[in-house]
């Protein structure tokens, strides 16, 4: 279909591939047109005539898929770069496509366009902005089926499932729907936003004047040639809340002193500082070389030709830490790179405090509020024919994991509805492993949220991603996008392209029967076998009567699993993979896809 405005009551004539189609404008100025069926492929130009004539050229006929959620389906192709030598692979394709949809939000009423925005090919420039795991989810589909991709990227960094649903629907969740009305009021929130920016603002200029390393003019800390008197040592990376410091909040500033040999003097180079909680400015010699406003994005920054001089140069870092602990994280990067050689930054700073400051009350992100999103991004969509949706969000909801699977199964059937394209295929990603691991089983909402998630499954037509073996645990934004594409290319396989053949998942459990003490327990989804990666199975428990889960043998035997543990004689449960981040969980099918976590209770 396609679609578009003129004034009421006006004539539209389509040429498109030796046929005229025909359409008049209704009292609003709207008009559609639907065309007949077209081979895939391209390009195609069409031809529109009314009152002015535009000629559309380069088109493309193929599968589109929308592709939402929040900041890791946003994550862009250019956060990957470090990771290849020069520049990323084989990213030249005008066969595959993307359309970034406007970030906007809307709560009084759905909306039938969009104000930017522009198809854009894959080249290894623009490739750079295209959401990473919906460009390897289009190119492993484009590869195996010679079909050209669409990619609308309807996505927020944030933002929870109940901001993509429709007014209609959340009337579902009666506390989101009264929260919808009260944000219908503009001036709430312009009060809100004008709030928000004034505490802010405060708390940013309190924090520059009282802070000791810019009160010195003649000789700010940042210039590096302070004395060390009164500085103390830490290692980084690391929280100076486990130090002297304790839990402040304010500017803490750190030093370190390294030597620059001659074959890297006066080179371009990078300054990774892997991650820091929460905002911070990079001083090398006296010279701001980056600065970053919060903790989530990786510090790479850029380092100038001539900078760097052979012998002894000063790296300073202002490091703000608005709530909470302040420092860096440990399990990244920090070094100084130039293109042939690498310094470690890791091991011993100093430091001194700047300034202490109260905590930063966080702000309200009205832009993530019920409804907004589906109004302003969604909705345009609505006439838009495609093949299916990608969903990658949920840990904005982790803590609500009971609503969850109504939530997601809720926004499924909103989408389906609206779009009236039936129940169009709708696959998503259940959430990594993240967070550290933990010597013993525990209770886990991140593992609560991930059975939600599967229970979502019930709604027809749908496929879930598996994930918990390809996190970081000290990120939430992991870099491993490819995986994550390749495996839902591998779900599109089965529940778009009707491939019956296609192992597109690894082990489901199915049910299992106890057998003294122990438990045996049957799957799907086994392909060729199952399997355990690396070694003995692990990250099995169990529990008796009384809850209490220890960890447990696990076996594989006939094609099912076989778990126990000899000081549990009576077992009524077992957990596998259940903990924010189920390190070392290695129960596969042989075609290398992890089994989907469970509790059998």
């Amino acid at each position: 279909m396609v679609w578009g405005w003129a004034s009421p009551g006006e004539k539209i004539l389509l040429d498109f591939n030796n046929r005229q189609y025909n359409a008049v404008t209704d009292e609003l100025g709207s008009w559609k047109i639907t065309l007949q069926p077209v081979a895939a492929g391209g390009t195609y130009e069409m031809t529109f005539t009314a009152s002015n004539r535009i000629v559309v050229k380069d088109i493309l006929f193929g599968d589109v898929w929308v592709c939402s959620g929040q900041s890791n389906m946003e994550f862009m192709m250019e956060r990957l770069v470090p990771l290849f030598e020069t520049r990323l692979p084989a990213t030249d394709n005008p066969m595959i496509r993307m359309f970034k949809v406007p970030q906007n939000y809307n709560f009084k009423a759905a909306q039938y366009d969009f104000q930017v925005g522009e198809w854009q090919k894959a080249t290894p420039e623009s490739v750079l902005k295209f959401s990473a795991v919906a460009w390897y989810f289009a190119d492993e589909l484009f590869k195996k089926y010679h079909v050209p991709i669409g990619l609308i990227n309807a996505s927020l960094g944030g933002s929870p499932a109940e901001a993509w649903i429709s007014e209609d629907a959340i009337k579902e969740f009666p506390a989101y729907y009264v929260e919808l009305q009260k944000f219908k009021n503009d001036s709430l929130i312009s009060r809100i936003e004008s709030q928000d920016k004034k505490r802010s603002d405060e708390w940013y200029k309190l924090l520059n004047a009282k802070d000791e390393g810019y009160k010195d003019t003649l000789n700010p800390w940042y210039k590096g040639n302070m004395q060390f008197t009164d500085w103390m040592n830490m290692d980084i990376p690391g929280y100076w809340a486990n130090g002297p410091l304790g839990e402040v909040n304010g500017v803490v500033w750190f030093k370190k002193e390294i030597n620059v040999p001659a074959s890297m003097a006066g080179k371009p180079a990078r300054l990774v500082l892997g991650c820091i909680v929460d905002a911070d400015y990079a001083f090398i010699n006296g010279v701001q070389v980056g600065t970053t406003g919060y903790m989530y994005p990786s510090r790479k920054y850029i380092v100038a030709p001539g900078i760097l001089h052979e012998g002894i140069n000063s790296i300073v870092l202002r490091v703000i830490s608005n709530r909470g602990k302040g420092g860096f994280v440990a399990g990244k990067s920090y070094e100084l790179v130039t293109q042939d050689e690498r310094l470690d930054l890791k091991g011993n700073w100093q430091y001194r405090l700047g300034a202490v400051m109260d905590p930063l009350e966080g702000q309200t992100f009205v832009r993530w509020k019920p409804v907004g999103l589906f109004n302003s991004m969604i909705s345009p969509l609505l006439n838009y024919t495609i093949k299916g949706a990608v969903w990658y969000q949920g840990e904005s909801n982790t803590s609500r994991y009971n609503e969850y699977t109504k939530l997601l199964s809720t926004l499924i059937t909103d989408w389906r509805s609206k779009w009236n394209q039936g129940n169009f295929p709708f696959l998503f990603v259940q959430l990594p492993n993240f967070m550290e691991a933990k010597a013993q089983p525990s209770e886990s909402e991140w593992a609560l949220f991930r059975e939600a998630q599967m229970k979502a499954l019930s709604v027809p037509m749908t496929g879930m991603v598996v994930t918990y073996d390809i996190g970081e645990w000290n990120d939430i934004h992991p870099l491993n996008k490819k995986e994550v594409g390749v495996r839902l290319a591998l779900t599109a396989g089965k529940v778009a392209y009707g491939d019956g053949k296609v192992v597109y998942s690894g082990p489901v459990y199915q049910s299992f029967k106890i057998k003294g003490n122990k438990i045996i327990i049957t799957f799907q989804n086994t392909g060729s076998g199952l399997m355990a990666r690396g070694g003995e199975l692990k990250y099995f428990s169990v529990a008796a009567s009384d809850g209490k889960f220890i960890w447990a043998n696990a076996k594989i035997e006939n094609g099912r699993v076989v778990v126990w543990n000899n000081e549990i004689q009576h077992p009524v449960s077992v957990r596998y993979a259940w903990a924010d981040n189920p390190e070392g969980a290695n129960l596969y099918n042989k075609e290398g896809l992890p089994a989907v976590p469970f509790w059998i209770y």
